[in-house]
């Protein structure tokens, strides 16, 4: 069953990392989406592989963990979707077979094409770098952007990133150990259920069509669940992303809910409500919450 995520039911915005423990058995999450964005993937790769796929020189032995540690997290804990035999790993639900010959030079590939999360690889060269990833679902980025780039660069679009979260991100990163993992829950809200988002918006178009009568049907909660894992061997940081997108209407079918997110959105600072895109729809998304909340 697909799960529900809901970042701001608190009612309480942080500008924090928001950090909170993991239970290993729960690293990986399968839904019944599952079939259809293993496929979504599948065409991505095909179409796009140079846009969704990358590495640097020298990051084979950390991508290499990786994928040992997510086949024998899946042989593990889901026996009932993948199957292994030597060289071949097979997924039972689509079909899908994959020889892991054809994968040494890029075994970070093989570990994306299983499983619904995005990844992305982190290795220590002085600080951490994006030194390989497996994105087919970002949200307004491209992994080209990113790879070979340190955190601070990697997250220089966020406001305040260097300033608020630089010194605390840094610290987690080096005291990270790999049988104590973490995750954390990214939100936005958007104006498409599309999953493989790479462009951004023009802040002249975005939501000039959106008004707080349809609201609930033109705009989706986006949820990023984030983990982060020390890889054991090679000392690197597996970063996955898996993202869910709601609409926008059945999240907050409940008042208690919709008041929630309305709080939120009025404490968001101005430059980070700019940066969530939130800036453009704020008037008619707060309308649209409080008519829900009155009805």
């Amino acid at each position: 069953m697909k799960p529900i995520y809901l970042p701001f039911a608190d009612g309480q915005w942080r500008m924090a990392m928001g950090l909170k423990p993991l239970q290993l058995q729960h690293w990986i999450e399968i839904d019944e989406d599952f079939s259809e964005e293993l496929n979504y993937k599948n065409k991505l790769l095909k179409e796009h592989y140079s846009d969704v796929v990358g590495s640097l020189p020298g990051s084979e032995a950390g991508q290499r963990e990786v994928l040992e540690l997510i086949l024998k997290h899946l042989l593990q804990y889901f026996p009932d979707y993948y199957q292994q035999q030597g060289n071949c790993v097979v997924n039972k639900i689509t079909k899908q077979v994959w020889y892991l010959s054809d994968f040494t030079k890029n075994p970070l590939d093989l570990a994306g094409r299983l499983v619904q999360e995005d990844l992305c690889l982190m290795q220590l060269k002085r600080e951490y770098i994006l030194t390989a990833g497996s994105v087919c679902f970002p949200a307004r980025w491209r992994l080209s952007e990113k790879l070979g780039r340190p955190l601070v660069q990697i997250h220089d679009p966020v406001p305040d990133y260097a300033q608020k979260l630089e010194q605390s991100v840094n610290k987690f990163f080096d005291r990270l150990k790999p049988e104590f993992p973490g995750y954390r829950l990214n939100w936005g809200i958007v104006d498409s259920p599309e999953l493989c988002l790479t462009q951004r918006h023009s802040t002249e178009v975005f939501g000039a069509d959106i008004t707080a009568e349809n609201a609930g049907e033109k705009l989706w909660l986006r949820v990023e669940r984030q983990t982060l894992r020390r890889l054991p061997v090679s000392g690197g940081i597996l970063f996955t992303i898996r993202t869910y997108v709601y609409p926008l209407k059945s999240v907050v079918s409940d008042p208690a809910i919709a008041s929630q997110l309305a709080a939120v959105i009025e404490q968001i600072p101005p430059q980070m409500q700019i940066y969530k895109n939130i800036f453009p729809i704020q008037t008619v998304l707060l309308a649209y919450l409080e008519r829900v909340v009155a009805f």
